[in-house]
């Protein structure tokens, strides 16, 4: 997880619920829908809502994307990002270029598989962390989670080989919601050879309520994480002890 979207992504999705229905889902309903790990894209989520609210009829769809989108960007998603004025304003980073750095000089190689829109996770990436030309597969680049197809292309493309064989590096993804575990799980039914594992963190809205940080936690753990970790920026002292379990049975 690399930027805290509870006030940027998850607001645009309630205000665009809002738009249609007059209703706002609040933080813990939209948690809910999540944890189903069905609902990765924010603009089949939205839909979803207001179906299950009972909005008759449902929008178009790309209607509602531009109502996100305005919400979202406040502007255009392909024009300045200097000129946006929406919610992708409001989005702490929380990491440092330093982590990929650490990556780099422990030699994992590394890259970015998102549900973000292209537009959205190079402005991230690159401006605001400036990573130079990071691996991405982005929204429109791949099937969205849980599918593994993304994961599967972007870890044979930094591994520089294909995946599946006795010689094949140990792959890890680390993500903030069941549907990123389940993408590693499915990836594993796909390659059971591969040594994959499932890396999860809950997002930051949550550290606030001790007992939904857990009841998250424990689902991204029956889901099929491997470990939870606290933040992104722990993951270098976890690294070590996650890939010596590739070495246990597995699960």
């Amino acid at each position: 997880m690399i930027r805290d979207v509870s006030a940027s992504y998850r607001r645009a999705l309630a205000e665009t619920v809002q738009h249609y229905a007059g209703w706002r889902p609040d933080p813990a309903t939209i948690d809910a829908l999540k944890g189903e790990g069905r609902w990765n894209n924010d603009w089949d989520a939205s839909l979803e809502l207001l179906r299950r609210h009972g909005h008759t009829p449902l929008p178009q769809r790309q209607a509602l994307v531009e109502v996100f989108s305005r919400h979202y960007f406040g502007g255009d998603p392909h024009g300045d990002p200097a000129l946006w004025q929406g919610f992708i304003g409001q989005e702490p980073l929380l990491v440092d270029a330093s982590l990929f750095t650490w990556l780099s000089h422990a030699q994992v190689a590394w890259g970015f598989v998102s549900g973000a829109e292209p537009p959205s996770a190079r402005y991230v990436l690159e401006q605001r962390l400036g990573l130079e030309q990071p691996p991405l597969l982005a929204m429109g680049d791949a099937p969205d989670k849980p599918d593994p197809t993304g994961l599967l292309r972007l870890a044979a493309q930094l591994a520089e080989a294909p995946l599946g064989l006795a010689s094949s590096p140990p792959v890890l993804y680390l993500g903030d919601t069941v549907a990123d575990v389940l993408t590693v799980v499915r990836a594993q039914r796909q390659l059971p050879e591969q040594p994959l594992l499932a890396l999860g963190v809950a997002p930051p809205h949550l550290r606030s309520d001790p007992a939904a940080l857990r009841r998250y936690e424990a689902s991204l753990l029956e889901a099929g994480a491997d470990a939870v970790i606290p933040s992104t920026q722990a993951l270098p002292k976890r690294l070590e002890r996650l890939l010596a379990s590739l070495s246990a049975p597995s699960r």
